[in-house]
């Protein structure tokens, strides 16, 4: 596997062209989430301890990139000794730079700005079921696998195992075979509220007032000797709560459903 060096991280890019880059996407983003809304971070303490590298990230998905914007703000701020708070944006100058963040190929290569995002930390994959809008059933890239591992091997990497915005999809085992075979410290993310206040690409504010909530969970516990890829996956999808225990709508519509069919039987009898 590749290794950063004082000049480059694993992947080659310019550490000083990687910081400009989030300072200025950090300044211009910072008002979007202590401004024109107010995030509202907690968990950060677990963070503290981490080790710098084979740390992966586990989180559900509402917009594009107003979510990873915000996990940028709140790993800069924890890298400088603040926590739960990304008031003090001086945070910025002093960037966490070895950060990847796993995106949909199709998605980072839409216009210039998506480019630019790109080179902050992206490590691009082609989903192997969705593509251009359509379904698809295509094999897994070993040579994205091995990006995320040589991420991991020098870093932290974020990852969204739906692979999607829509909110209860289903997980991809992907994730949880990376897991298996690369055995990193896991830490789950629960964000809520990214949806409302931003649009799907995450890159226009929909609505001001809101105050979207970040929430860094306790490392998952995980048996990496015993646990198969479904266990490990059931596991992440509970702590970032995108099971359909959490799903309160799906809990109402199966209550009014059966409501409706005691309704009809009585009516019968």
């Amino acid at each position: 596997m590749a290794k950063k060096n004082i000049f480059t991280d694993a992947f080659g890019n310019l550490y000083f062209l990687k910081r400009l880059i989030i300072i200025i996407l950090g300044l211009v983003s910072y008002r979007r989430f202590n401004g024109f809304n107010k995030l509202k971070i907690s968990g950060t303490e677990n963070l503290v301890d981490l080790p710098d590298s084979n740390v992966l990230f586990v989180s559900n998905h509402q917009t594009y990139f107003a979510d990873v914007a915000a996990m940028y703000h709140a790993f800069c701020s924890v890298n400088n000794g603040y926590l739960n708070t990304i008031k003090n944006p001086v945070y910025l100058l002093n960037p966490k730079v070895d950060f990847y963040y796993v995106a949909a190929e199709e998605t980072m290569n839409k216009g210039f700005m998506t480019k630019i995002f790109k080179l902050a930390g992206a490590v691009t994959v082609k989903r192997t079921w969705r593509a251009e809008g359509a379904n698809v059933n295509r094999m897994v890239d070993l040579t994205e696998v091995e990006n995320i591992m040589k991420a991991l091997d020098n870093g932290w990497v974020i990852t969204f195992p739906q692979g999607t915005t829509s909110a209860f999809a289903q997980g991809r085992k992907g994730t949880a075979k990376l897991v298996k075979n690369q055995r990193p410290i896991v830490i789950p993310i629960k964000i809520n509220g990214f949806r409302r206040a931003f649009d799907k690409k995450g890159l226009r504010v929909k609505v001001t007032g809101v105050k979207p909530t970040m929430e860094f969970k306790k490392p998952l516990e995980i048996d990496y000797d015993n646990d198969d890829a479904q266990t490990i996956l059931t596991k992440i999808m509970v702590a970032i709560e995108q099971t359909e225990d959490f799903n309160v709508l799906h809990e109402y519509d199966q209550e009014l459903k059966a409501q409706k069919t005691e309704e009809k039987s009585t009516l019968k009898s």
